[in-house]
């Protein structure tokens, strides 16, 4: 079950009880607070607080102006200013607080984002639950030809249903062992600290993770890429959702010069060129790699 009882008392409890605040509100974000989005077979994200709008963007952008310059550019013309010349500072202005439930293999890689403050369930002094994500059938795939970190073809008939029998097997059975374990009925029972590290990577573990918006951005362009591993870009595509109601201009702007652009090394720069003025360009006479080249065409594809 992606929430507990007590998590779903609490953010009842706290829906049910709104009060009223002087500070910065986005109506787009309150609709998302406290509600647990679900991810994957049994993960979730959910708003627990956040701070400042679009608005709070500009204003920190502004600071810096001198007089007189206030009314050059409306909050939407700025914000794009500033994310298509990289600006970061303004973002960091915004803030926001997730609570996330994720399969621990997904969270090793999310926490090499090391821009941001995390607080994560602790398996010394709890006791996890009996939850392990199984991938659904057409994400189970063969190891990727051409991307040492990456999947090629799904897997098929009796191949596919082989590997999920091991996966739902081999996960209930450490589970059944760790119980087993840190019992103390007859015995006195193996430390908790001792007993988690018998666990499969595909248990969950849940966290808070706190970060600004400017490197929320960052994280949201790596994971939300459709080179991303899918068990971490479905929790960035829920965020993009998430974001694009709390600050609409900003991730406008971010869709437009991060998520939907591309970037061009020097060399692939100058074969554009080349290009353009009728020249023959080739693998042979680009001066790239070959693995340059094929990102190269690829994007021009």
């Amino acid at each position: 079950m992606p929430l507990s009882p007590e998590q779903q008392a609490e953010i009842d409890t706290l829906r049910a009880s709104p009060r009223s605040t002087l500070r910065t509100v986005s109506e787009g974000m309150e609709r998302h607070l406290y509600t647990a989005h679900p991810v994957l077979d049994h993960g979730f994200v959910r708003v627990v607080d956040y701070m400042g709008d679009d608005a709070a963007i500009t204003q920190a952008a502004r600071v810096s102006y001198g007089k007189g310059t206030r009314s050059v550019q409306n909050d939407e013309g700025l914000i794009r200013y500033l994310m298509r010349h990289w600006h970061s500072t303004p973002f960091e202005m915004c803030e926001v607080k997730l609570h996330v439930k994720l399969p621990v293999f997904v969270a090793r890689q999310w926490i090499r984002h090391r821009t941001a403050n995390v607080n994560e369930y602790s398996a010394r002094y709890s006791i996890l639950d009996r939850e392990f994500y199984i991938p659904a059938p057409e994400h189970v795939a063969a190891q990727s030809e051409v991307n040492n970190q990456g999947r090629g073809d799904t897997l098929q008939g009796d191949e596919a249903a082989r590997v999920l029998e091991i996966l739902k097997g081999d996960s209930m059975r450490a589970y059944d062992h760790y119980e087993q374990m840190i019992s103390q009925e007859g015995q006195q029972g193996l430390a908790r600290e001792l007993a988690r590290m018998n666990l499969p990577a595909n248990i969950y573990t849940q966290w808070y993770w706190k970060v600004d918006l400017h490197n929320l951005f960052h994280f949201l362009r790596l994971r939300a890429d459709a080179h991303a591993q899918y068990e971490i870009r479905v929790y960035a595509d829920a965020l993009c959702e998430i974001v694009k109601d709390w600050v609409p201009f900003a991730y406008k702007a971010f869709e437009d010069y991060r998520l939907g652009a591309v970037s061009l090394s020097a060399q692939m720069v100058d074969c554009l060129k080349r290009m353009l003025n009728g020249e023959a360009v080739t693998e042979e006479n680009c001066g790239m790699s070959k693995r340059e080249w094929r990102e190269f065409k690829a994007v021009l594809e």
